[in-house]
């Protein structure tokens, strides 16, 4: 178990376990009941055009400028300066955790429509939530040519939280298509709350080295092709896959995670914590509260990477850091 250190608030507003209601955060509301009601029965909601092209580009500029150490790092092994923005993209499977140093992409993590609607939808199921809604995790995607998907999987396997209210908001910054790997679903299959085991997909043509969950019916499932500017919400506990990219171009994505601010999060334990109280603190508040701002905030400097992939023979490559991807 690793020691935690803290950076405590010290504006004299927070007492030590007091929930603070003071700095609220206000966000537009974006659904109307009907699609509210969906994402509950359904587990996934498609929500067209949360992203203007104006900022898109920004996303694609700050890809290649994150990637080349464009905010150092001790954790993130930049690619080389010569390399051009083709090559870069050529060598990017994933950047963990940017809005960690980026503040663009602490810019995407608080979209103000994008937590519009998640303060909507996050934890609906849940009687009396006040759409509060915290992030842990941003994964910027590229998916360069014949790169592999990731097969049937929960997120909820990788994220635990303890009221089902894990949330994933796919950003797509490029059209997703069946061609180039979108996602692909089962409607539904998250309404159990039952977490499918795991085992080896013995097929590293199509999906990328990731177990793949099993134990169930997948002939409901159905592709989740949209276009740029579109987000995909969907539940941790909803199955999900996406396949090859079989295309000439890239299928760029910004998932971001988030949670329900009134639930702890135990991600990990830390010293002196247990199971029943671990929470890690390394989120970012969106909508609302969050009850638990009298902890702190764990800093973050150390936790950003990036991986990179072999999927093209052309320019320079690199070897993959083998942690779990996603989607």
């Amino acid at each position: 178990m690793e020691a935690a250190t803290v950076i405590t608030p010290t504006n004299g507003q927070i007492k030590e376990g007091w929930v603070d209601t003071t700095d609220r955060i206000e966000v537009p509301k974006m659904l109307n009941d009907e699609q509210v009601r969906f994402f509950v029965d359904q587990g996934y909601l498609v929500v067209e055009d949360l992203v203007t092209p104006e900022e898109l580009e920004e996303l694609k500029r700050d890809t290649a400028f994150i990637a080349r150490g464009g905010y150092p790092n001790p954790t993130l092994k930049p690619l080389p300066a010569e390399m051009s923005d083709a090559q870069v993209l050529r060598n990017i499977l994933c950047i963990h955790q940017p809005h960690y140093i980026s503040p663009v992409m602490l810019k995407y993590v608080k979209h103000p429509k994008i937590c519009g609607v998640l303060s909507q939808i996050t934890a609906a199921h849940l009687p009396y939530w006040d759409g509060s809604v915290k992030c842990m995790q941003s994964m910027l995607f590229v998916k360069p040519p014949q790169f592999q998907g990731q097969a049937w999987h929960q997120d909820e396997i990788y994220i635990p939280t303890r009221d089902r209210s894990l949330i994933g908001a796919w950003i797509a910054i490029d059209d997703a298509t069946v061609e180039n790997g979108c996602l692909f679903i089962i409607p539904g299959s998250h309404r159990s709350g039952y977490l499918f085991p795991q085992r080896p997909h013995n097929n590293p043509d199509e999906f990328d080295f990731a177990p793949e969950s099993y134990g169930f019916d997948d002939s409901q499932e159905i592709p989740v092709e949209v276009k740029a500017g579109t987000v995909v919400f969907f539940n941790g506990y909803l199955l999900h896959r996406s396949r090859k990219n079989r295309s000439q171009g890239y299928r760029r994505v910004l998932v971001n995670h988030y949670m329900n601010a009134w639930s702890l999060l135990p991600w990990s334990l830390k010293e002196g914590e247990r199971p029943a109280n671990a929470d890690v603190r390394k989120v970012v508040p969106v909508a609302g509260i969050d009850p638990y701002r009298w902890k702190g905030y764990e800093p973050v400097d150390r936790d950003v990477w990036l991986r990179t992939c072999k999927a093209n023979e052309d320019g320079r490559t690199f070897d993959e850091d083998e942690r779990p991807a996603d989607d």
